[in-house]
């Protein structure tokens, strides 16, 4: 549902002069943010990426893990 939003309201916005410029200030600002998040130093732990499970075998795997460990 976000990504629906997201797509109906860049849509409008790309519309007019003003928007595309508001759309090309926000992927510049996000960019930046996205590249300082990779250069994080190296005692921080880097943030899990979404569909990757868990290393604790102990952890719940939900309904359709059944008795598999």
């Amino acid at each position: 549902m976000k990504r629906i939003l997201q797509l109906v309201f860049t849509r409008w916005l790309a519309r007019t002069p003003l928007g595309m410029v508001l759309l090309g200030l926000g992927w510049l600002f996000m960019r930046r943010r996205r590249t300082r998040r990779q250069q994080q130093p190296a005692g921080s732990p880097a943030p899990r990426a979404p569909g990757r499970r868990s290393g604790d075998p102990s952890a719940w795997r939900g309904p359709s893990a059944g008795n598999r460990r």
